[in-house]
């Protein structure tokens, strides 16, 4: 059975699918922002937070099923909004365009666009380069919860725009006994998903040609650490803008990979979801 938090008590759904490392805590920001009549329902993913211990396979398509199903459960019979950031996009975005009649809208948020990787490139030695300390957190305790934060609050993408909602999500994700404290998310899963983001990018290009919702993308100038490149090429995103006839797009200025959903920017989030049409 998965774990899926619910923020606010209003009739209009939102299904939201969170990061290859991540958990549905990272909308907590999101929702604040959503008007009173709205209640976002955040999935844990299969190997994260809440639904670590939910039994794979993992992949792409497991976890769109998984989104479907809920979207089935929580929209009693009506369409709901769908919005995925990172590899949750990816999710989403497979999801609404396997089955469109479950949704009204979808907002994909720094994700969802095929990746460019090198001809003959090694998926997990990339997985390790681009991942960096998220993958190495993975395989270690910590003797405490504090000193577990502390690798959030030296992270260059998260440190500098630390707050309430970057340390609710990073203490969710903490589990194991006193003096050997780790994150929920398992490894495999990552792995597992990571090779089918890299290896299978024109599947997702199959998605965003028949999408059948209006769908917006939020990216962000800053990649994973902080810093240039982005995680979506801005000639990828060109791109899909000009082949993807439900797409629009919309740069966020001074936001990365993270903060885009996480820091001050959440509130941007929530409105071009409510707004979306």
């Amino acid at each position: 059975m998965l774990s899926v938090l619910r923020f606010g008590t209003g009739p209009r759904a939102v299904v939201a699918a969170h990061g290859i490392t991540g958990s549905g805590m990272s909308f907590r920001g999101v929702a604040r922002h959503l008007p009173a009549q709205w209640s976002l329902y955040a999935i844990d993913l299969r190997g994260r937070g809440g639904s670590a211990h939910t039994p794979g396979p993992y992949g792409i398509g497991r976890h769109a099923a998984d989104v479907c199903r809920a979207a089935e459960l929580l929209g009693g019979g009506s369409p709901v909004a769908l919005t995925g950031h990172s590899m949750g996009a990816y999710v989403a975005l497979r999801a609404a365009a396997r089955a469109p009649e479950l949704f009204d809208r979808l907002l994909l948020v720094d994700g969802g666009l095929p990746l460019p990787v090198p001809a003959g490139a090694d998926p997990d030695a990339l997985l390790d380069l681009t991942l960096g300390p998220a993958m190495a957190r993975l395989g270690r305790t910590y003797p405490d919860d504090e000193t577990y934060l502390d690798g959030f609050r030296d992270h260059p993408a998260l440190g500098p725009s630390w707050n309430e909602d970057i340390e609710a999500y990073a203490r969710y994700d903490l589990t194991g006994p006193p003096g050997a404290r780790r994150s929920r998310v398992l490894t495999e899963a990552v792995r597992a998903d990571g090779r089918e983001l890299l290896c299978h990018a024109g599947s997702f290009g199959a998605d965003l040609t028949r999408l059948a919702v209006p769908t917006l993308l939020l990216h962000a100038p800053l990649g994973l650490m902080g810093r240039t490149p982005p995680m979506l090429p801005r000639q990828t995103v060109d791109h899909w803008l000009g082949h993807a006839s439900r797409l629009t797009g919309e740069l966020i200025h001074s936001s990365n990979h993270y903060t885009i959903l996480l820091g001050g920017h959440a509130r941007t989030v929530a409105d071009r979801l409510v707004d979306l049409r």
